[in-house]
């Protein structure tokens, strides 16, 4: 799921990630392994998701003695259907580890070495972070976003490009 890349505006304007020559210091790398996700989508998806089968289910069992057990039976593959894809939106992640990055967005997993990431940008504006690659591509990091607050998400963006920046130079 690779995107063109943006030469627009800067990969790191304002207060968000701010190139090496422009930042006052560089922080240490992150401990390694490390997992960004937004938790507390999770936290609210997971829950929705259980809800939605149940609430399918005892639709399907109240339904009037006139709809047949077809209509039951996809009554609740309805509610797993919509469980489903909200457990899509609440895969996304982002681990590192001593060999690599993996990415894990809605519908695909990605693993990466350290070496085909160049740069991690995280541009005013953007939902979340992306990763310019070696190849000339761009890859969604969708789960370090700004959904879980822009501060935050800032702070996580700069810790996975603190990582590559270590990375690069070992």
């Amino acid at each position: 799921m690779g995107r063109g890349r943006r030469s627009a505006s800067p990969p790191f304007p304002g207060t968000s990630l701010e190139p090496p020559h422009r930042r006052p210091h560089v922080s240490t790398p992150a401990e390694l392994p490390v997992t960004w996700a937004p938790r507390r989508t999770r936290a609210v998806l997971l829950p929705v998701c259980a809800l939605l089968v149940v609430l399918f289910a005892v639709m399907a069992l109240a339904l009037p003695e006139n709809w047949q057990l077809n209509d039951r039976i996809m009554m609740v593959c309805s509610g797993v259907a919509f469980a489903c894809a909200g457990l899509m939106l609440a895969r996304p992640r982002v681990t590192a580890d001593a060999e690599g990055v993996t990415v894990v967005n809605f519908v695909r997993r990605r693993r990466l070495a350290w070496a085909e990431i160049v740069r991690v940008n995280f541009r005013q504006g953007d939902p979340w972070a992306t990763l310019d690659l070696s190849d000339g591509t761009s890859l969604a990091a969708v789960g370090i976003q700004s959904g879980v607050g822009k501060s935050q998400a800032i702070a996580n963006a700069r810790a996975l490009r603190d990582l590559v920046e270590h990375h690069a130079q070992v």
